[in-house]
C-alpha cells in the first residue's frame, strides 16, 4: 500500500453489492471481496455461506484520501444498505450478512462512531443502526472467481435482480462521485 493511500473495510451484505458499487466510486484505486470478524483461518465461500465461520462478507477498499475522504466513503456505504437490519440484507439472511465496519486505525473507529451518532441523530431510518464496528483482525481475499463479480456476470440471475438495482440507485444518487470512465 502506498502512502497516498488507505484501507476501509466493510461488511453490508453480499460482497458482490458492495463491490459493484466502490469500484465506480471517484477516488477508489481497488476493491477486493473477502472475509473477516469470524475465526476460522483462510475460510471458503462454502464455509463462510454456511454461518459457522463468524466471518462477514467483506469488501476492502483502497482509496486516495485526498480525492474521497474516510467519512465520504462511509457515506457512501450507509446509503447502499441497510443498516438497521440485524444479520440480514434483503433475502441475504446470516450473521455473513451483518453490517459492520472494520477499522485500520483509531481515527477510521472515531469517523465511523461520528458519521454513524449523525445519522442516528438525523433520524434517516426508522430504526436504530446495528452496524458494528470493531478493529480489523484479519482479512482473507475470496477466492478469485468472485472477485469483479458483477462486471463478469451481470447477467446471472442474482446479479440482475439484485446487484444491478442497488448499483443503478448508487449511480443516480453519486452521479457527481463516479469515476469518468463509468460516468
Amino acid at each position: 500500500m502506498s502512502e497516498s493511500t488507505e484501507l476501509a473495510t466493510l461488511a453490508g451484505g453480499c460482497f458482490w453489492c458492495l463491490e459493484a458499487v466502490f469500484e465506480q466510486l471517484e477516488g477508489v484505486e481497488s476493491v477486493t471481496s473477502g472475509y473477516a470478524g469470524g475465526h476460522v483461518t483462510n475460510p471458503t465461500y462454502r464455509a463462510v455461506c454456511s454461518g459457522t465461520t463468524g466471518h462477514a462478507e467483506v469488501v476492502q477498499v483502497r482509496f486516495d484520501p485526498a480525492c474521497l475522504s474516510y467519512r465520504d466513503l462511509l457515506g457512501v456505504f450507509f446509503s447502499i444498505h441497510d443498516p438497521t437490519t440485524l444479520n440480514r440484507q434483503g433475502h441475504d439472511v446470516g450473521s455473513q450478512y451483518r453490517s459492520a465496519i472494520f477499522t485500520h486505525a483509531d481515527d477510521q473507529e472515531r469517523a465511523a462512531l461520528d458519521v454513524m451518532a449523525e445519522i442516528e441523530a438525523a433520524d434517516i431510518w426508522d430504526a436504530p443502526l446495528v452496524t458494528e464496528v470493531v478493529p480489523l483482525d484479519v482479512f482473507y481475499p475470496a477466492e478469485e472467481y468472485h472477485q469483479e463479480y458483477f462486471r463478469n456476470n451481470a447477467a446471472q440471475p442474482y446479479c440482475a435482480a439484485v446487484v444491478a438495482p442497488k448499483v443503478a440507485k448508487f449511480r443516480r444518487q453519486y452521479f457527481d462521485r463516479l469515476k469518468k470512465a463509468h460516468a
